[in-house]
């Protein structure tokens, strides 16, 4: 049993000695174990059963807008499944009760004070704070997506036309992600050493096929210093060289899909680079499951047997999971610069994992542009490496533009595998080097 006592502690804030308030220990159980009293539940609604157009109307209150409309219009059909605990690693959860207290909003967009590991604002979100969509963004930020470090190996992305569900293109990557600091699981723990540049995250892709863009790669660096702009860099494998990327370039289209760079794992930007909105807290329907439990593909089969998630609906632009009834916290953020070719995300973030797994993208008139899912997979109903790892497993996704009528969809095989994750993979030199 955690201990039940008070915790208070103060951390000086800037120049000043502003307090973090009084927390209570409590607060970590009830952010990472949501349903261990109970699950949520909803009229009418019961495990097995199929939301469609003919009862999407009973179940509006729980369905995102996008979803619902989806569902109205018989693009396809959702099944329900069983709310179930996607635990974290205890790792993680120890590295929060650690900090509890002890972490604060610096006084300018996208500073943080105190933090070292873990959840850094685990306390339930209030709409009276005017900064706690702030602090749930730098929940997602610092959460346990793909943990220290994991690989999508390999990744299958298709370009789908919404009306006939022709496949116009299907591309093969390689997707790396790796954490230099705020680490809890892997060694070295909690960062790397050598770490001149003081990064957080970086990520590496790599094209495998088809050939006319085979070898092209994308390499992020982050810094821990959420204001400082991000380092990427571009290999054009017809081109043979390394280009930097600017930063208005990771909001375009990426490799002709309907996915732009910042669109990654929900989203891949700064916490400056939005400001962001609680909306509240409700419980909502998302795409959560088991994969091993699943009518798996058979077109795509790998050589040790692992199948992916399969797709069908409209376009065949609909993964076929089933979905779960979850806590959610709805987060919406803007951009700041007035440029961007979005004028909001509204994130349904799932309360237990910090994962995003659904997101509306809204186009600059604010009209809804783009729905976009990321299935969660179990990793304890995965692939036998990522059982026992705490991660919630990113399985599928669908960026479906709505207004153009396309979608582009993807299967993962998810490795929580630190042995192929070196860090060498996440140099420019290890670009020239694929390259030649």
């Amino acid at each position: 049993m955690f201990e039940k006592s008070v915790i208070t502690l103060a951390l000086a804030v800037g120049l000043g000695a502003g307090l973090v308030p009084a927390v209570s220990a409590d607060v970590v159980d009830d952010s990472f174990y949501p349903y261990r009293d109970g699950t949520p539940t909803s009229e009418n609604l019961a495990v097995g059963m199929t939301i469609n157009a003919a009862n999407a109307d009973q179940f509006k209150d729980i369905l995102d807008p996008a979803t619902y409309e989806q569902l109205k219009n018989g693009w396809w059909e959702m099944e329900v499944g069983d709310t179930t605990s996607f635990d974290l690693h205890p790792n993680y959860v120890e590295a929060t009760r650690k900090g509890l207290g002890q972490v604060s909003l610096g006084e300018q967009l996208g500073q943080i004070n105190g933090f070292v590991a873990g959840r850094p604002f685990p306390e339930q979100p209030s709409l009276d704070d005017p900064r706690a969509g702030e602090k749930l963004a730098w929940n997602y930020k610092y959460g346990y997506n793909w943990g220290d470090s994991a690989a999508i190996y390999p990744f299958y992305w298709r370009y789908r036309d919404l009306e006939s569900g022709k496949i116009e293109r299907t591309l093969k990557f390689n997707f790396h992600f790796l954490n230099y600091k705020h680490r809890v699981q892997h060694d070295p723990v909690p960062e790397f050493e050598d770490n001149p540049s003081d990064l957080f995250r970086a990520i590496y892709v790599q094209v495998l096929e088809p050939f006319d863009v085979k070898n092209t790669q994308l390499l992020i660096h982050r810094s821990s210093d959420d204001q400082t702009a991000d380092n990427t860099w571009l290999y054009l494998g017809f081109q043979r060289r390394v280009r930097r990327l600017s930063s208005g370039q990771i909001t375009d289209s990426f490799l002709g899909a309907d996915i732009m760079i910042e669109d990654f794992e929900g989203y891949n930007g700064r916490i400056s680079d939005m400001n962001w909105s609680y909306k509240g807290t409700k419980n909502i329907m998302l795409p959560f499951f088991n994969h091993n439990d699943l009518e798996l593909a058979t077109d795509l089969e790998e050589s040790d047997g692992y199948q992916f998630v399969d797709f069908g609906g409209k376009g065949g632009c609909f993964p076929n999971i089933t979905w779960q009834l979850r806590k959610v916290h709805v987060l919406e953020s803007d951009p700041v610069d007035e440029n961007h070719p979005i004028s909001k995300r509204t994130h349904y973030v799932d309360a237990q994992t910090f994962t995003l797994p659904r997101t509306l993208i809204y186009d600059r008139k604010g009209d809804l542009w783009k729905s976009w899912l990321i299935g969660q997979a179990h990793p304890d109903h995965h692939l036998e490496k990522n059982k026992g790892t705490g991660v919630s497993i990113d399985d599928a996704f669908s960026m479906l533009d709505v207004q153009a009528g396309h979608c582009t969809t993807g299967q993962f095989k998810g490795q929580v595998d630190p042995k192929l994750n070196e860090v060498k993979i996440f140099t420019v030199q290890n670009m020239r080097a694929k390259g030649r």
